[in-house]
């Protein structure tokens, strides 16, 4: 059965079955309709996020379609449920744009999913809608004021850095001029579009500590400059009370339920490759309040949303995981090892020996960080006993934690083994994450630390643009801000067709943006676009709906 066949023959539960589960009183909870409810952030107890167990998993350099990270964790969080340890998943939310362009939706897979599945995949609780419309209403208010002739603060159209954004794949939107029409329509200036998941607001509400931490980032939103050379914060225009308002419902994280009836908050979306990549602080806090172990993701392979999770959100919110799981596939070891993307079902071991160096890599980073890696075979119905079997061999070489799972096909008894792996290594592992670099760098040696010791790079080139920005950054007094590198998923280089372990390369800082709520600087690589496009078979073109409201397609 495809994905959405199997979440359709699911009994829910409802959702004050799942707020029982986790020890908290149906009372406080904010339901939505019967499967999903909000959760106030008063429950959040830090003296008990201090004592649970934090379990990250991460992945090799994926295919274009995923090695299935979120199916691997929800799949986990249920084996450990199932070994009695108190565990809860805490994810991402999907974003419109991957659900409508090539995944179809992200809820998991098989047995290993979150439901509902088709309200998470689509409009969810209106968390994506509301950062829309918050990052939009800071967009209307710059253009008005610069329109204004009594409430002008005299800003520069040319250095107005702050875009709009749309939960949507669309590149006609990357580069547009708006203020056509005449006098009463605005001034004519160059912007554009970012898809909601690369957001600034996204980032500040995932780093939220709570609601008056949230207005505060959200103040300090750099918008551009004066025409006398000042700079212009969110909090000049006023701004930051009215988009907080906007977004006092979307702070609050999400309770849904796995497949096995198991607790799952969802909360936030900002993709890894152009954002942080990971979950809510808040949602990751809210877990760990009520569980042992506390299972979450971070997009892409380790060299984005890993590196971003332990260099800007574990030192932001002081968390530091028990545990990372990398998850691995033959398919994924096979392209990383030349096989054509066509022929990732035919049995090949070569090509998957050739694919072990990918592997080897995220590897040697988990331990650069001194965190505990277990390896997790995320297995296929096409992997072949002799295919496995190398990937074994492999991580016993490299003194790795492995199990094989089958969560897709087995849901949580298939992870029982991985859970027994996570468990060990969280019980015997009494290290603090070692994070990459010091905020208090200058920003130039943090770009280089990273691109050098995570992605193995040679050095870092900076075009002139690039240049101008980090002058711009030091001028501004931004230069203690954490990173957050823009790149390819597709290569541990900034190049998409440098596959396997590349080495010698040359990464290019093509420019670097301002978010200073959110505490960073986004260094933009090679061509990586922050608002994507659809393929020439967009996922849209199969998902449906019938008379009686049934959805399909999504998977």
């Amino acid at each position: 059965m495809k994905d959405i066949d199997i979440a359709k023959k699911v009994k829910l539960k409802h959702i004050n079955k799942i707020s029982e589960k986790l020890g908290i009183d149906n009372e406080v909870i904010e339901t939505y309709g019967k499967y999903k409810a909000k959760l106030p952030l008063d429950l959040i107890d830090l003296e008990k996020v201090k004592k649970s167990n934090l379990i990250l998993v991460s992945a090799i350099s994926p295919t274009p379609a995923g090695e299935g990270k979120t199916t691997i964790s929800i799949g986990l969080s249920e084996g450990l449920n199932r070994l009695g340890k108190k565990s809860t998943v805490v994810l991402r939310e999907p974003s419109l744009g991957p659900v409508f362009g090539i995944k179809g939706g992200a809820t998991g897979g098989g047995y290993s999913q979150v439901l509902p599945m088709e309200d998470i995949n689509l409009h969810f609780t209106g968390d994506f809608a509301a950062i829309e419309k918050a990052h939009n209403l800071l967009s209307a208010i710059i253009d008005n004021n610069i329109q204004s002739k009594t409430n002008s603060l005299n800003l520069d159209p040319r250095t107005i850095s702050w875009k709009r954004v749309v939960d949507m794949n669309d590149r006609a939107l990357r580069h547009v001029v708006v203020g056509l029409g005449g006098t009463t329509s605005g001034i004519p200036r160059e912007t554009g579009f970012d898809i909601t998941a690369a957001s600034e607001v996204m980032a500040i509400l995932c780093l939220a500590d709570n609601l008056m931490n949230l207005k505060e980032r959200l103040g300090n939103i750099f918008i551009g400059y004066t025409f006398d050379k000042k700079p212009i914060y969110a909090r000049d225009l006023k701004a930051e009370g009215a988009m907080t308002a906007l977004l006092k419902d979307a702070i609050k994280p999400n309770l849904v339920q796995t497949i096995e009836g198991n607790p799952a908050i969802i909360h936030g979306g900002p993709f890894a490759n152009i954002a942080q990549g990971t979950n809510s602080v808040i949602a990751t806090r809210m877990g760990m309040t009520f569980s042992d172990y506390t299972v979450t993701e971070a997009g892409f392979g380790f060299d984005l949303g890993a590196e971003k999770f332990f260099d800007i959100k574990c030192q932001s919110a002081n968390l530091s995981p028990k545990a990372v799981v990398l998850t691995a596939t033959i398919r994924a070891l096979k392209y990383h090892g030349g096989a054509d993307l066509k022929s990732l079902t035919e049995a090949n071991t070569d090509a998957v020996r050739k694919g072990l160096p990918n592997l080897e890599k995220h590897l040697e980073n988990i331990k650069q960080f001194h965190a505990c890696p277990v390896i997790a075979l995320n297995k296929f119905a096409t992997d072949t006993d002799e295919e496995i079997e190398i990937v074994r061999k492999e991580a016993e070489r490299l003194g790795a934690r492995f199990a094989v799972a089958e969560v897709w096909a087995k849901g949580g008894e298939g992870a029982l083994d991985l859970a027994k792996e996570v468990i060990e290594a969280a019980e015997n592992n009494n290290e603090h994450f070692t994070p990459m670099y010091d905020w208090n760098w200058d920003v130039k040696k943090k770009i280089e630390t990273v691109a050098v010791k995570i992605y193995g790079a040679e050095h870092v080139v900076y075009t002139a643009k690039a240049k101008r920005d980090l002058k711009k950054i030091s001028e501004l007094g931004l230069d203690a801000s954490a990173i957050c590198i823009a790149k390819t998923q597709k290569s541990l280089s900034d190049n998409p067709k440098l596959l396997g372990r590349p080495k010698d390369f040359i990464i290019t800082v093509r420019e670097i943006e301002i978010a200073a709520g959110a505490g960073f600087v986004i260094p933009i690589t090679g061509n990586i676009m922050r608002m994507p496009g659809l393929p020439s078979h967009p996922a849209s073109e199969n998902i449906d709906i019938d008379n009686e409201g049934n959805i399909s397609g999504l998977f």
